[in-house]
């Protein structure tokens, strides 16, 4: 039976693993990247992930050293501003329009935006220049012993690789941390998300809009023009039955609820994909780091697609092992690097976690009073400049 040796094991190759791999290929590790599933790379193939990812400015760093902006910045819009609606009065229709301007921090836009399918082909395409990168698709990982010098995998096809550090970026279900024997929390809002792609006549103005009136909130975010007209990627969040119903309507009739409850903000909306859907929950987990295995992602984190949070903190994870692994690169794995991974991001991942926990909760508010309460409330955030500033450096995760 085959054996091999390797740096870094890197279980899951979803936009997170893969990006990992690139990164920590880039730095010179050997590293092996198993992705369960082949890769979809294309908008209309059958399984294409067609929600959309946000790259907030700090990400970037991360994507350069990795040499990954290079292939993603010609396909990304910009996020320059980021515009909360409040549509929560008797008749589904804005009454209070705030706009966060990253002009009010910097020079540099919130983030810029790219289609999940689009990143990965990207990536894979990164892995496939650096010849110290082994990526397998259609490879899980199907067993997991630790050790204090190494971690020993077995794979799907029967491989046995031994790594100095295994990193978990298999997602809300991990098999390593499942093997690691680390509990998780898990929070569950009844909701499931509907993710899209939608044209429409009114440019976006790399504006991203959140329309919030109940049910939770339905988001706008720039896409880069498609069939020469201005597009945008849709996250349409509601609860788990009125998404059934939603799935179930013929195509106009679909587009009219979802130009009722987009407040016709840019136009009619043409639906431009099909439809995907996902679960909402939020989850964390006890622990970030167990012997030789890091968790990162949605292993270590997952919340509601608000604010551009997820990937982004995926980043964070992976920016911290990268300053750690080559700070003490003899020491790759180590009980010291782990425990220091784990002290460094657990305390930001759950203090975000609960904020964006909050704002889920505020967006799904049924009852007029409540949703009144929620447009008072901010109003009132809006309208004090240094707050608003505090907030929008928190949601770039800038101190």
């Amino acid at each position: 039976m085959d054996s091999i040796e390797t740096d870094i094991l890197i279980s899951g190759g979803g936009v997170a693993g893969l990006t990992a791999a690139a990164a920590f290929g880039s730095a010179g590790y050997r590293v092996i990247c198993l992705d369960p599933t082949p890769p979809v790379m294309a908008a209309d193939q059958a399984g294409a992930d067609l929600r959309s990812t946000a790259f907030l400015h700090p990400s970037i760093p991360v994507l350069q050293a990795a040499g990954l902006w290079e292939r993603l910045e010609p396909h990304a819009a910009a996020l320059q501003i980021m515009r909360i609606v409040d549509a929560g009065g008797p008749e589904p229709e804005p009454r209070i329009v705030k706009d966060f301007d990253a002009a009010d921090l910097s020079d540099l836009p919130f983030g810029w935006n790219l289609p999940n399918w689009l990143l990965r082909r990207e990536m894979v395409a990164r892995l496939a220049e650096l010849p110290n990168v082994d990526f397998r698709p259609g490879t899980a990982t199907q067993r997991l012993l630790t050790r204090e010098t190494e971690a020993l995998a077995t794979l799907s096809d029967g491989t046995r690789v031994r790594a100095r550090l295994v990193i978990g970026a298999d997602g809300r279900d991990s098999l390593v941390r499942r093997a690691l024997d680390i509990p998780v929390q898990t929070i569950r809002y009844g909701q499931k998300a509907l993710a899209f792609a939608v044209t429409h006549p009114i440019p976006h103005n790399n504006v991203s809009t959140e329309i919030h009136r109940s049910g939770g909130p339905f988001t706008l975010v720039p896409l880069p023009d498609r069939d020469g007209m201005p597009s945008s990627a849709v996250v349409w969040m509601e609860t788990g039955p009125n998404v059934a119903r939603l799935q179930a309507l013929p195509v106009a009739e679909f587009e009219a609820e979802m130009n009722q409850r987009s407040c016709h903000i840019l136009g009619p909306l043409t639906l431009a994909s099909q439809l995907t859907v996902w679960p909402i929950i939020s989850q964390i987990a006890s622990r970030m780091s167990g012997e030789r295995c890091a968790l990162m992602a949605e292993a270590a984190h997952v919340m509601p697609p608000i604010g551009a949070q997820g990937l982004n903190m995926s980043l964070a994870d992976l920016r911290v092992l990268l300053e750690l692994a080559k700070a003490t690169p003899d020491d790759l794995g180590s009980a010291a690097m782990l425990d220091a991974y784990h002290s460094q991001r657990h305390l930001d991942v759950q203090a975000r976690i609960r904020g964006i926990d909050m704002l889920n909760r505020a967006s799904m508010m049924g009852a007029q009073g409540l949703r009144d309460l929620r447009a008072t409330a901010l109003n009132a955030l809006y309208s004090v400049p240094p707050v608003r500033k505090t907030l929008m450096r928190a949601g770039l995760g800038l101190r």
